[in-house]
């Protein structure tokens, strides 16, 4: 490759600098360090009830097959000494905040993608560190010293393999992925391991014969296109090792969102206008507080049989006024009813997202459900 204009060779591109870091357990260890009776148990964070969710489990209730997301009536069966504790997100956001300050002392650019998990590139440092191993020792030092809690990271010259390497040695671990090493280190991988290759995606490569990185690299872009779509090029280079996505400081939230789980089933549209009202009003509270707006309304509707649909509408303008968001999500509501299997969830979400005063690490969630 030339440098432009002059007919020498370019200098080739210097190898990034990428620190992924991810809090162990974090609601669950954060629970744990404030109540010493819990340390050493299995601790769920989430909704005890018959309908309730595990936010987040320690790894002593992982070892049970207590995963987050599962249901918590399946996680007291896998589990039955499990205890539940009620999630505490104000406590959350403020270690959280901490977390990142640390983070602020070595490098601005900052991707958080959750409130236990961000990337750093520190290729070039505010404290001048040549070695992004230390850096990332520092950091795990400092966090555990600070908040009393362990934090594990990846480090690699791109953000695929660093987030890779941040679970390599959960938890409380250290993991470097070398560019020597980068493209063999992917084809010994299974493909469900892959950030970015969900259950469903994983089954279907699985069929295709793609079980580990080296099956996907044997792939053409066009065969994974052809299977994948848009995705498809994304599967082609990462299994080469190859990810050129920049660590992005401020990124903006794609949606804000709330949902709730009810205690019984409803088959009614007044009833389901009445629960979705309140849901209706969170979501637009966060609008407000956040000074943004938004042109698509999404209802999320999940049946007493977990079957989950959704329904959107996206304006030409962003939604002006609460009870024109209201009247939007009532829309979408109407013809759901009436239904003979129940709705046991109802959630709304407003995407496409204008004139956001301030900057957020994902989709901004909140759980209205009842302990």
């Amino acid at each position: 490759m030339e440098e432009p204009g002059t007919g020498e060779p370019a200098d080739p591109p210097r190898p990034r600098k990428i620190i992924h870091v991810d809090m162990d357990a974090f609601y669950a260890s954060v629970e744990q360090r404030d109540n010493p009776d819990l340390r050493g148990k299995p601790v769920a964070v989430g909704g005890a009830r018959e309908r309730g969710v595990v936010a987040a489990a320690s790894y002593e209730a992982r070892r049970f097959g207590v995963r987050s997301a599962m249901p918590s009536v399946t996680a007291r069966r896998k589990c039955p000494e499990l205890i539940f504790v009620r999630p505490r997100f104000d406590v959350y956001r403020e270690v959280s905040l901490h977390i990142r300050q640390i983070f602020a002392e070595y490098t601005p650019l900052i991707e958080p993608l959750a409130l236990d998990e961000a990337y750093l590139d520190v290729t070039d440092n505010l404290k001048g560190m040549s070695s992004a191993t230390e850096i990332a020792e520092e950091i795990r030092a400092r966090i555990r010293r600070e908040t009393g809690l362990t934090a594990s990271a990846g480090v690699s010259y791109n953000k695929f393999l660093a987030k890779i390497a941040s679970d390599h040695r959960k938890p409380d671990g250290l993991f470097v992925i070398t560019p020597r090493m980068g493209p063999s280190f992917v084809e010994t991988l299974e493909v469900g391991r892959f950030h970015g290759v969900g259950p469903a995606t994983r089954d279907k490569m699985n069929r295709l014969g793609i079980v580990a990185g080296a099956d996907l690299k044997a792939q053409s872009m066009a065969f994974l296109e052809r299977h994948f779509g848009k995705a498809g090029g994304y599967y082609y280079w990462i299994s080469r090792g190859v990810d050129a996505r920049p660590v992005r400081a401020n990124r903006l939230r794609k949606s804000i969102g709330a949902e709730n789980t009810f205690l019984e089933d409803i088959f009614d549209l007044a009833a389901a206008r009445a629960a979705l009202a309140p849901i209706a009003d969170k979501v637009w509270r966060a609008c407000e507080k956040n000074r943004i707006r938004g042109r698509s309304v999404t209802l999320k509707v999940k049946y007493a049989d977990f079957r989950l649909i959704t329904r959107s509408r996206t304006g030409a303008a962003a939604v002006a006024c609460q009870s024109e968001f209201e009247e939007i999500a009532f829309a979408l509501l109407e013809p759901i009813f009436p239904t003979a299997r129940g709705v046991r969830l109802l959630g709304l979400s407003l995407s496409a997202l204008e004139g956001e005063g301030s900057a957020a690490p994902r989709q901004l969630a909140f759980d209205l459900s009842p302990d």
